[in-house]
């Protein structure tokens, strides 16, 4: 039997998806951070390995016929590729980007266009398993408008600018402070993972109907529409990443922006698994279509 894998590395985990070339999940794996520029690349080369090595579950790594690694940040397949080999992966190794693998989740169309927004933002767009061209992805300190770390930092500029309002005393509580000074030297020591964890919070209080909170979620998404308005792309649109593939304030304000120009964006899922999709297509005897409802359910809106 022939099988496939799939991987979405990133900057915090590896998740890996081992299907057979007719869609069925036979194993899923997970292990440490992926992205060579992040980890280093012996450190994410091994995370990948350790992944697919969980997800086998102890089927021999011969039967892997082909593997495709969707990666955050710059990576080649030669950097991944001996690690995979000394685990027994012999089989041809693809290297593409995790906005790459993202929109393979969502969607099994040709081109299209993928909206990101985690911890960072972009959007790219996509052809033929390759990104022709992207807009934002910039970073926290030149973009990222609109992402997660964004909203954080936001959060973090409207409390101490507004510090006796009830959204500060919400920021304040969560980071640790007791004054505006308190917060102020905080924030220069640049602590980016409690940065990024303020978006949940914003989130939560926007639903709440905090006018702070509720005008960042309003400044995000506008950000987020300009970012895919400036790519400039055809085709289905998916959106990815924690802020807007799941169910938050800032997905439905970019839902009803796209949706009353009458486009109906689609949801990024497994990215593993679309991964696992773009590896199985040239092996399996099904159909792009129906590979990719079997390996990834029926199409999510």
């Amino acid at each position: 039997m022939t099988l496939v894998v799939g991987v979405d590395a990133g900057g915090t985990s590896s998740r890996a998806v081992v299907a057979t070339t007719t869609g069925t999940v036979v194993g899923r794996g997970q292990a440490g951070p992926g992205n060579p520029l992040t980890a280093g690349p012996a450190r994410a080369a091994a995370s990948v390995a350790a992944a697919v090595r969980d997800a086998l579950q102890g089927r021999p790594p011969e039967q892997i016929g082909a593997a495709t690694l969707g990666i955050a940040g710059p990576a080649t397949a030669s950097q991944f590729a001996p690690a995979l080999a000394a685990l027994g992966v012999t089989a041809p190794v693809t290297v593409t980007g995790d906005v790459v693998t993202a929109f393979a989740s969502g969607t099994p169309a040709p081109h299209g266009a993928v909206l990101i927004a985690g911890t960072g933002a972009i959007a790219a767009a996509v052809r033929a398993g390759a990104v022709e061209r992207t807009s934002d992805g910039l970073g926290w300190l030149l973009g990222d408008e609109g992402s997660g770390r964004w909203l954080g930092l936001r959060a973090v500029r409207t409390a101490v600018r507004t510090w006796s309002t009830p959204f500060a005393a919400r920021v304040a509580t969560q980071v640790g402070v007791a004054t505006a000074d308190e917060m102020v030297y905080w924030a220069q020591a640049l602590p980016w993972n409690e940065i990024g964890d303020l978006a949940p919070l914003v989130c939560e209080t926007a639903r709440a109907g905090d006018p702070h909170a509720t005008a960042l979620v309003a400044e995000a998404v506008a950000h987020l529409v300009h970012t895919l308005d400036d790519l400039g792309a055809d085709g289905p649109i998916v959106l990815g990443g924690g802020l807007l593939a799941c169910d938050t304030p800032v997905r439905d304000g970019v839902l009803g922006a796209l949706r009353a120009r009458g486009l109906h964006p689609r949801t990024a899922r497994d990215p593993a698994a679309g991964a696992a999709w773009l590896a199985a297509r040239p092996l399996s005897p099904l159909t792009p279509t129906a590979l990719h409802e079997a390996l990834l359910g029926p199409r999510v809106r």
